[in-house]
């Protein structure tokens, strides 16, 4: 069984910082990509960053030069730093993960989620 839990998220005023973690325990074998996303009432859920086994990152447009993802691979563990942070960036942030387990002699990889951490900026 794996576990996904984010922490970080909170209140901040428009042009502050918040970090985001999301911590992944359990049976893992190892894990894939990474992914943030992000759902606000009356927008579609939205993926905000992701980051390779390998280290290569990409960002939605709209948080490009402000965003950086990161992960510690030891840790099973995935950051996001958000810097000038704009009101229209709160939203609940969600931790997407890919990630395998060993079951028996075979290896299964599938989606793990977190519960979402709220971000609210003010103005």
């Amino acid at each position: 069984q794996v576990h996904v839990v984010e922490s970080g998220g909170g209140l901040a005023q428009a042009g502050g910082s918040l970090r985001l973690s999301c911590a992944a325990s359990g049976t893992i074998f190892s894990i894939n990509d990474w992914g943030w996303y992000r759902s606000a009432p009356g927008r579609e859920r939205e993926l905000v960053a992701q980051i390779t086994k390998g280290g290569i990152t990409d960002y939605a447009d709209s948080v490009k030069g402000r965003f950086t993802i990161s992960r510690d691979n030891a840790k099973n563990t995935v950051y996001l730093q958000m810097n000038s942070l704009k009101p229209e960036d709160t939203a609940v942030y969600y931790c997407d993960l890919g990630v395998v387990v060993r079951n028996g002699d075979q290896l299964h990889e599938f989606d793990a989620w977190g519960q979402g951490t709220q971000v609210t900026v003010s103005s």
